[in-house]
């Protein structure tokens, strides 16, 4: 394929408003281009994150080293850096997103009215994003690129403690867009680490379409109240696992209920589905937990146990806190996790009705409760016998995610490329008028 000139560059800082305005512009040209031409573009921004590692690391190094001298929790510090598997990990992401089959211009049904009028729905891109983030330079690379191949343009608003890594990779998902003629205004960042540059940004709802807010509870709040623009909350929300006693009725259960909950807590304690509370009956903790809190110990994880739970942990000569009635409902983002003990598997799906949304798994062996589990729980994801680890768009095979939508209007679960777009009618006639 022959690559479009590149097309000339915005000016070196742009207001807000202006950066909306050279957005809607952008949008324009994006949600008509080929797929042949996005994907290209995508191959070009992974082969620029593998031949710049070397630049982006340096950059993500000083953003990391700023931070733990600020202060910032080693789970916020977590997030933020970016090691050489991570960022293979993000350029392998892009890969599959250039992979994936295009969503725009997608139709959803046709039919013929009894008046010959051929009616029929479009998919289209929703026009132009913001999204706002913390500390997730992996969040910069994963929604430009979702949002070119999904036809969007995007202004990013990363956190202040990003602001060297984003502008290194931002700098060059540019230079790799503009090599195959995607307009400059495609994806944008807003540098400023002002907060009254995020309120202008919220309140542009003239230019803007959706915003989609990635971070703690805080940010979405101040989102909601303050924007104009609808706001697409997700990625907040505690996550459980019930460990049902017929999971563990021999050594090879216990030892996989084990493996599926440390891998739940530990493989990455900072993401946002990562495991905050264990349910367990009696029975299955008398069964189970000793084994499970070893496991857990060893790993670092700091278990707050209810009485039932921190007296069968006591016992085994294992260690725990009493946990508090604010352990439950937390989503800790670290390495901390609470144990409580229901009296059975309708008291937990109670408790996780009112405390889940987000994410939300069983160990059973028992099909029917499997399925009871799932009909009855509503959250973004339930999941059966495997890590909560897996509610994540690019392990369902979305190639990567904006965010993990919690509402119900739109979206809900990861969003990829299918949730950053809407549909219109197409209406094709041979002069009918409506008569009545």
């Amino acid at each position: 394929m022959t690559t479009a000139a590149a097309p000339e560059a915005l000016p070196p800082v742009l207001t807000v408003r202006e950066m909306g305005i050279a957005a809607r512009r952008a949008g324009r040209v994006l949600g008509t281009l080929p797929t042949a031409q996005k994907n290209a573009a995508l191959s070009a921004v992974a082969a620029q994150l593998r031949a710049q590692a070397a630049e982006i690391l340096a950059a993500n190094l000083l953003d990391v080293q700023a931070a733990r001298a600020a202060g910032l929790a080693e789970s916020l510090i977590d997030r933020l850096t970016l090691t050489p598997e991570r960022l293979e990990g993000v350029a392998a992401d892009v890969d599959k997103v250039a992979t994936l089959p295009d969503p725009v211009g997608e139709m959803l049904g046709e039919a013929t009215r009894p008046n010959g009028l051929k009616v029929s729905r479009r998919r289209v891109p929703l026009g132009v994003l913001g999204v706002i983030y913390e500390a997730r330079p992996n969040v910069t690379v994963d929604v430009a690129t979702l949002a070119v191949k999904s036809g969007n343009a995007v202004i990013l608003r990363g956190g202040k403690e990003t602001a060297r890594s984003n502008a290194v990779l931002v700098r060059l998902i540019a230079a790799a867009l503009a090599q195959h003629g995607i307009p400059a205004g495609a994806v944008q960042v807003i540098a400023d680490p002002d907060r009254a540059r995020m309120l202008e940004l919220l309140k542009l709802d003239d230019l803007i379409d959706a915003i989609i807010p990635r971070g703690g509870a805080g940010l979405h709040r101040f989102c909601v109240e303050n924007a104009t623009v609808p706001v697409i909350v997700g990625g907040v929300g505690v996550v459980h696992l019930y460990l049902d006693e017929s999971y563990v009725q021999d050594a090879a259960g216990v030892a996989s209920a084990a493996e599926l909950i440390h891998n739940s807590k530990v493989q990455r304690p900072s993401a946002c589905n990562a495991l905050d509370t264990l349910l367990l009956t009696e029975t299955s903790a008398q069964l189970a937990l000793p084994e499970v809190a070893r496991d857990l110990l060893a790993a670092g994880v700091e278990l707050r146990a209810d009485p039932v739970s921190l007296g069968i942990l006591q016992a085994a000569g294992l260690e725990a806190v009493a946990a508090t009635p604010g352990d439950f409902g937390t989503e800790f983002l670290a390495l901390t996790l609470s144990l409580k003990t229901v009296a059975d598997f309708g008291e937990a799906l109670d408790f996780i009705a009112q405390y889940g949304n987000h994410t939300d798994a069983i160990l059973t062996r028992d099909e029917r409760q499997a399925e009871t589990f799932v009909q009855q729980v509503d959250s973004a994801a339930v999941i059966v016998n495997a890590s909560t680890r897996f509610n994540d768009g690019a392990q369902l095979g979305l190639g990567a995610e904006v965010a993990v939508s919690t509402q119900k209007l739109h979206a809900r679960g990861p969003m990829a490329l299918f949730e950053l777009t809407t549909t219109k009618w197409v209406v094709r006639g041979q002069g009918q008028v409506r008569g009545g």
